[in-house]
């Protein structure tokens, strides 16, 4: 560590100092003979320069092989405690003699010891944080009830009025032992980055939490199967092996915002309570590029074609269900102005999403429209293949009903003049759950029918025509009664259809009876 010169003297402003005021008179602190004498402030001054000094040095690893090899806050916590306050002492008092003009050689003392007791506290602060790796993972320190508590739940021991041992003892009879011992770690590192900020030493505590922390973020980063990718490499990719890294990308978004990410923010914002500025730089620094190389996915994959088969939209539905789900703790655990980017990337895939949807389902009606409309009616008036695919799909698009909503609240519906009141009127009402999606889909089905009505025009066997409308029909109100889409078209857009499958099969029977 260089020499830190006279930085740390009067670096804390909030740090309290010796009161000057009633002893800075010479006048004031003479005896009736005029012989001077020391004022107390002098003697305090000494008294507190004494015991660093003894406290110290004997911690000290240049000059001590006990010290050298022993952990002071695996040793004693009490002395580890005693150590922090006669640190923070010792600040006072040097303090205290540049406002007395004291003598140089007592401030360049004082100011060596500062300098061995921030090379203790550095080396404990590095100890902790690489010994405790396992109980200041996220997961143990995010099973936290909340970033609030962990700022709040241990108080500040440098008062005195209660002991770190009385304190550890109370938080372990109301947590599990891993928790505790996160606990103890996460109190300790707090302790000695307050003493190092407050004393003018914050540059080499924040530095060794960044390299240690970072490297953590990174690794769980990897481990949930996120890594850096080319666009070019993901426009190579087979779908089998693309739809297994999108599997691994939507369980990534859930470990990270209620684990990885949100047990970092918790251990940052507790270590470094005392300084919003560190904070914030600690933990953008930490998280920053891991975040936004998890949430810089999604755009690969909607860029990856501009076509697609239609069932691979219920993976772009995935991934814009999961980063909208989340998006509260997105934008609470990443609210730091440094860390906007973060949210703007989350935010930029959430519209290329959308914009992926809307495009996949335009080209699903335009697949639709060019069916040829003079393609023959098939094993005796059974189900079309057109309708069983296109009913499969738009059962399962159902499912995500209030995505499907949100993403298409914004964009206009088809013409109402294309879609015949009698057809369609109650998911046009304002009663509707989701009118735009309600409409959206009212519409995908009427195509569907108008298809089928064009295979049996220029059919001869107007007897088979119409069991084909019925049998297509009923399985159209079939799969709308047993999914989600009859929640979308409405209990009389069911009826209204039934009726038609009933007249489609009394016609046929009529013809058929007739024949």
């Amino acid at each position: 560590m260089p020499r830190k010169g006279m930085r740390s003297i009067c670096f804390n402003s909030k740090t309290s100092s010796f009161s000057m005021s009633r002893y800075s008179s010479p006048a004031r602190n003479s005896i009736s003979t005029g012989t001077p004498r020391r004022s107390f402030s002098e003697s305090l001054i000494e008294q507190s320069i004494e015991a660093a000094t003894v406290l110290i040095n004997k911690w000290n690893p240049e000059t001590s092989t006990y010290a050298k090899v022993t952990s002071l806050f695996y040793e004693s916590k009490s002395e580890a405690m005693q150590f922090i306050r006669c640190v923070n002492d010792l600040q006072k008092s040097m303090h205290a003699m540049v406002i007395e003009n004291s003598t140089s050689e007592k401030l360049v003392h004082a100011q060596n010891l500062m300098q061995i007791a921030m090379k203790r506290l550095q080396k404990e602060f590095y100890q902790i944080l690489s010994m405790n790796r396992a109980h200041l993972d996220p997961e143990s320190v995010s099973a936290r009830s909340s970033r609030a508590s962990a700022r709040s739940s241990i108080s500040d021991y440098d008062d005195g009025s209660v002991s770190h041992d009385d304190e550890v003892r109370n938080v372990g009879d109301s947590i599990d032992e891993v928790e505790e011992v996160s606990s103890i770690a996460m109190t300790d590192l707090r302790s000695i980055a307050e003493c190092m900020i407050s004393s003018g030493y914050a540059k080499e505590c924040i530095s060794i939490y960044k390299i240690i922390r970072k490297s953590i973020i990174d690794e769980g980063i990897y481990r949930l199967g996120v890594e850096k990718i080319s666009s070019s490499k993901i426009n190579k990719m087979d779908w089998e092996v693309l739809d297994r890294r999108i599997k691994d990308w939507l369980e990534a978004v859930k470990v990270s915002m209620t684990i990885l990410f949100n047990g970092e923010r918790i251990l940052c914002d507790h270590v470094f309570a005392s300084s919003d500025s560190i904070r914030e730089s600690c933990f953008t620094e930490i998280s920053k590029e891991g975040a936004t190389l998890l949430f810089g996915f999604p755009e690969l994959v909607v860029a990856r074609s501009k076509k697609s088969h239609p069932e691979k939209i219920f993976r772009v539905l995935d991934m814009y269900t999961a980063i909208s789900t989340n998006w509260i703790e997105i934008d609470s655990i990443f609210s730091f102005e440094s860390t906007v980017t973060v949210r703007a990337q989350a935010l930029n895939s959430l519209n290329k999403l959308s914009d992926s949807v809307r495009s996949m389902l335009s080209e699903f009606e335009s697949t639709m429209q060019k069916d040829s409309s003079k393609s023959k009616i098939h094993g005796g008036g059974g189900i079309d293949t057109l309708t069983l695919t296109t009913m499969n799909f738009l059962s399962l698009l159902a499912d995500y009903s209030n995505i499907l909503a949100d993403i298409f609240a914004d964009w206009p519906p088809p013409p109402r003049s294309s879609l015949p009141e009698s057809y369609f009127e109650s998911p046009s009402t304002d009663d509707s759950p989701a009118p735009a999606i309600s409409m959206r889909m009212a519409w995908l089905i009427l195509v569907l029918l108008c298809k089928l009505d064009g295979k049996v025009e220029r059919h001869k066997d107007v007897c088979l025509s119409y069991i084909f409308l019925a049998n297509n029909l009923n399985h159209v109100v079939s799969k709308v009664q047993t999914s989600n889409l009859k929640y979308l078209l409405g209990e009389d857009w069911i009826a209204k259809h039934e009726e038609k499958v009933k007249l489609f099969a009394a016609n046929y029977e009529r013809l058929a009876w007739g024949q």
